[in-house]
């Protein structure tokens, strides 16, 4: 959604002029007119590896004051920090690499961002122009390879038109829905003299994202809202995008309705808030799951209706109607038609919503929403969400995060890998405040959680950053720890270590007859599944660490949780790594197996909740 200055905290990115006063022309090289581009749009920090093809761009960010390059370890940290700098700011994430490997190597993350609407610019070289199509040495089509994930991709073959294609990826990432944006520049265009002048002359006539909502389905929404007897507010990632979080507040507080918010909406509106009923999805809080189920009105605010949160999709709220607000009318009625579509930015629609709920108020319709809230209440008391601890003294995996959150300074930004440990920070951390979760929510990748806190961290200082992670997703892209350890980048990560690929460990326990086929991370074909002992864990993550440069701690006693992260709190002038040892056996509840109905969520393993035979009166 659009970027505005409201409500996170975050920092606005610069936008590109599309006219006014224009700069003195510089005689400059096409590489020097790129950095002074990326220098006019405000991009502060750039994360990349050099190569051949994108090599005559390094040489004058060398000179340059504005723009922080930051060399990872590999495309794919690369990517992944510009996401988390993007989610952790609000501003553009900008990675840079050279062709062929070095730009497939981007895919994953630009496809990442793609899922979860992340304004992103990928800047990759490209062999000399003559040479396109040659299958000449490192040539990739990445141009043709990205088409489908990202929101529009530019391949320049002449110095002149740098400055405006930067501009118009800037424009274009960051306005309307966010997205990726590809510019992939030919070597000899590089190379080449050319002039410098700002800004450059923007001309995007197709491109004009509608951000003001009809006023007609604005009014619509109000009566049915006030109308209802079961609402709820289903609130998506949209509404941190369009930095809405604050009109939100305002609309719950105005209504009275419950708030559910998704994956990727977490700390749009506080956990602690007495209208919040949880998560929703495969692994929501029973509450959650259970209202958008028996609701007679759901108002999706920037939310796409996924599978994760719909289950079985023809089983989905049987009886609710729909209001569907999003930025990009594509969403609307994609997966479930809307009675009320509404296309707009997040903030301009709930700012409208507001005034249209206060208008019905005040004409004598308001909302009795009593029956529903008894019967939420109960289910928030009959299910609330917890964990037993493990019954031989090892440490609980829950437990390890849980006290994470509780103990983490105010204001910690918490990445996430994917897993189990990504539910689990998503339950059991309190969000109270947008931007303070990273996670890699539509595309679920592995190795998102260092490289984005990596991210993050570059571009809030300020704040301490917990990378939240599995040993399997660790393994894929540690050695952003030595890019954090060389660039004064002090992120802490808690490895929550139970020796398997936990979620598809989970997975093979309840649908595979406890079949274990290759999901043990710590030893061979031939292993037991049990724990390894110290002698035999392959790799030793503290040893691992320390040599990236890191202070490595590992927890395994229960009696020494709050120690080992008070001290990992504690420092600050280098990454952190913790290797907790935790239960292998622990699972995410609560579930709803995956293409079944929402009904048939399980609170916990062998419980099935029991709402009554009165529920959908």
């Amino acid at each position: 959604m659009t970027m505005t200055e409201q409500a996170t905290g975050a920092h606005p990115q610069p936008r590109p002029r599309s006219g006014g006063q224009q700069s003195a022309p510089e005689h400059v090289t096409g590489a020097k007119s790129l950095i002074r581009s990326l220098e006019e749009v405000g991009a502060d920090t750039v994360f990349g590896i050099p190569g051949g093809a994108i090599l005559p761009a390094y040489d004058p960010m060398m000179d340059s004051t504005r723009v922080r390059h930051v060399l990872v370890r590999h495309e794919q940290g690369a990517g992944h920090a510009a996401t988390g700098y993007a989610q952790a700011t609000g501003k553009v994430g900008v990675c840079m690499a050279t062709s062929g490997p070095g730009a497939t190597n981007l895919v994953t993350p630009i496809a990442d961002a793609h899922m979860d609407s992340v304004p992103l610019v990928a800047i990759t070289g490209q062999v000399a122009s003559k040479a396109i199509g040659t299958d000449a040495f490192q040539e990739a089509d990445i141009v043709g390879i990205t088409m489908p994930i990202t929101k529009h991709n530019f391949l320049v073959t002449k110095a002149e038109d740098i400055p405006r294609v930067i501009a118009q990826a800037f424009h274009i990432a960051s306005t309307g829905r966010p997205g990726p944006v590809l510019v992939d520049i030919a070597k000899d265009a590089l190379q080449a003299q050319t002039t410098f002048s700002w800004p450059p002359v923007m001309d995007l006539p197709g491109y004009r994202p509608v951000t003001k909502p009809h006023a007609k389905q604005i009014r619509e929404a109000a009566k049915l809202i006030t109308s209802a007897k079961r609402p709820v507010l289903y609130v998506g990632g949209g509404v941190i995008k369009a930095h809405a979080t604050a009109e939100l507040k305002v609309l719950a507080e105005l209504t009275g309705a419950p708030v559910t918010t998704t994956l990727m909406a977490l700390g749009a509106f506080p956990d602690s808030h007495p209208l919040h009923v949880g998560m929703p999805g495969m692994h929501g809080a029973v509450t959650a799951v259970t209202a958008l189920q028996k609701a007679d009105l759901i108002v999706a605010l920037g939310a796409r209706f996924d599978d994760r949160v719909t289950g079985k999709l023809d089983s989905f709220a049987p009886n609710a109607k729909i209001v569907h607000a999003d930025i990009d009318p594509a969403e609307i009625g994609k997966n479930r038609a809307a009675d009320v579509p509404i296309v707009g930015d997040a903030r301009e629609v709930l700012a409208d919503l507001i005034q249209a709920v206060q208008k019905e108020h005040s004409e004598g319709h308001q909302g009795d929403y009593t029956a529903w809230w008894k019967d939420l209440g109960r289910w928030r008391e009959t299910y609330p969400l917890g964990y037993e601890q493990p019954d031989n003294g090892q440490l609980s995996p829950q437990q390890v995060i849980q006290r994470i959150g509780q103990l983490a300074p105010e204001g910690t930004i918490f990445a996430a890998g994917v897993g189990q440990h990504q539910m689990w920070a998503a339950h059991y951390i309190e969000y109270e405040q947008p931007a303070t979760w990273l996670n890699s929510g539509g595309a679920g990748t592995m190795g998102y959680a260092v490289p984005a806190a990596m991210g993050a961290k570059a571009g809030a200082p300020d704040q301490t950053v917990w990378a939240i992670d599995g040993d399997g997703c660790f393994q894929m892209t540690n050695q952003e720890l030595t890019t954090c350890a060389l660039n004064n980048i002090p992120i802490k990560v808690a490895i929550i270590n139970n020796g398997a690929l936990g979620m598809v460990r989970q997975w093979q326990t309840l649908f595979y007859n406890q079949r274990y086929s290759n999901t043990v991370l710590h030893s061979g074909p031939e292993a037991d599944g049990k724990q390894p002992s110290a002698g035999t864990r392959v790799p030793d993550f503290v040893k691992l660490s320390e040599a990236m440069g890191c202070y490595a701690i590992r927890c395994e006693d229960p009696a020494d949780l709050d120690k080992v992260i008070e001290e990992a709190n504690s420092i600050n002038d280098r990454p952190v790594v913790v290797d907790f040892i935790v239960h292998q056996d622990a699972m995410v509840w609560p579930m709803v197996a995956a293409g079944t109905s929402n009904d048939e969520i399980m609170a916990a393993r062998d419980v099935r909740p029991d709402f009554g035979d009165n529920e959908d009166d």
